[in-house]
């Protein structure tokens, strides 16, 4: 390896080692370096030493620069692993930590809903622009657009397999996309009368089910495309749909303040939960992995610890509530955001819950101990959904200001 000197510091160079030779006798090569370089007269004094001294400096530098590069590593290894204990706790525990994996932009209107999909290594966006995005999370990488709705897209959900998509939209109409091979809309359904906000496929993939501004739920065969129930009861705008995941009881959220929830094969309502003070705006059921922390958290000892099924909603209120849809209470609710609960969600591992909320930010709940443990400022705007991959240690976040985040766990 070549090094460049200057002709200055060349100069240098040839005199500090000219008084080398010369202080250890080496005469001869003295001479010749004199002559080879041009050198004429004596070296002066303050080359005395030069050499040696340079010498011994560069080794002592080179030992503090490896010091400090270890040090180094080991200061990034800790705060990637978000603590020096991360090796010690399981998937089970690991939440999501700042900053971002991705910011992902493409979209030109406020990011309503979030989703993974359940094999591939992509995520799903939908938007007031009216289209619907689709990301490589691994890359960062944007893949394509499904276009087809003329308003905006206000919820979106895979089957189980991941081949067909389904998106509802504020032009009244659900849509079901292929999603193998052509990414085209194959079904377009109608029959709300209004805004068309929330959707979801039963886990058998046979059917879908939608909630509405018009009040009302209603079931769809996926093979025809036809309306085959209605669900009514809500007094206001239905905002979120849910199916438990055995596929027997649907819950449904609303403006009218309430939570209810519906037995899937009969359409009659099993429950309906008051406790929040304003616009309930999302649901999702707990999964069997939250039993044990949702029972230790209500305080029942484990001779009368209830069954379930758990369900935990969100609302304008600002509070996070779990619900025992089994005896029809609300077990304790969570208080922490400072504006309307926009998305709430299990971690699979049960441990924790995860929301957004148009304070901006995403927050981790310690459900055991039903307390927040962790918030991260998400977005520059509101946050609006929120999604976990099951499998996979990450989590996806959208908002109004019109980005979309991946999120790595440790």
């Amino acid at each position: 390896m070549k090094m460049v000197l200057s002709q200055r510091q060349r100069e240098e160079l040839n005199k500090a080692v000219a008084d080398y030779l010369s202080s250890n006798g080496y005469l001869t090569a003295l001479e010749g370096l004199k002559k080879d370089a041009d050198m004429p007269g004596e070296v002066e004094r303050k080359y005395g030493g030069l050499l040696e001294k340079k010498w011994t400096s560069v080794i002592r530098l080179q030992k503090k620069v490896l010091e400090l590069e270890s040090k180094l590593s080991e200061a990034e290894k800790e705060y990637i692993e978000g603590a020096p204990t991360r090796t010690k706790r399981s998937p089970s525990e690991w939440v999501p930590r700042p900053p971002e994996k991705f910011c992902l932009s493409g979209h030109r209107g406020p990011v309503t809903k979030v989703i993974f999909h359940p094999i591939f290594n992509v995520a799903v966006s939908a938007s007031e622009d009216a289209t619907i995005k689709v990301w490589d999370f691994e890359s960062g990488e944007y893949e394509r657009s499904l276009r087809g709705h003329t308003d905006s897209v206000q919820d979106i959900a895979f089957d189980s397999s991941g081949k067909l998509l389904v998106s509802c939209s504020a032009d009244l109409s659900i849509k079901l996309w292929d999603f193998q091979q052509t990414y085209q809309c194959i079904k377009t359904m109608h029959g709300h009368d209004h805004n068309v906000s929330g959707v979801t496929f039963m886990p058998n993939g046979d059917f879908v089910v939608s909630s509405s501004r018009d009040k009302t739920i209603k079931m769809w065969e996926v093979a025809t495309g036809y309306c085959v129930k209605t669900f009514t009861g809500h007094r206001e705008w239905v905002r979120m749909v849910r199916v438990s995941p055995d596929g027997s009881y649907i819950a449904s959220c609303s403006n009218d303040h309430t939570v209810r929830v519906w037995v899937a094969a009969s359409r009659e309502c099993k429950v309906e939960l008051r406790d929040h003070d304003h616009v309930v705006e999302c649901v999702a059921w707990a999964p069997d992995s939250a039993h044990a922390a949702i029972n230790d958290a209500a305080g029942t000892d484990n001779k009368r610890a209830t069954e379930g099924p758990f369900l935990v909603s969100g609302s304008r209120d600002k509070t996070i509530k779990v619900w025992d849809v089994g005896i029809g209470v609300c077990l304790f609710t969570l208080i922490g955001h400072d504006n309307w609960v926009r998305g709430v969600l299990f971690h699979p591992g049960g441990k924790f819950l995860v929301s957004v909320s148009d304070d901006k930010t995403m927050r981790i709940w310690d459900v055991r101990n039903r307390r927040c443990c962790k918030t991260i400022e998400a977005h520059t705007h509101f946050c609006t959904s929120i999604d976990f991959h099951k499998s996979q240690p990450f989590v996806i976040t959208g908002s109004v200001d019109q980005s979309v985040k991946i999120w790595e766990c440790r």
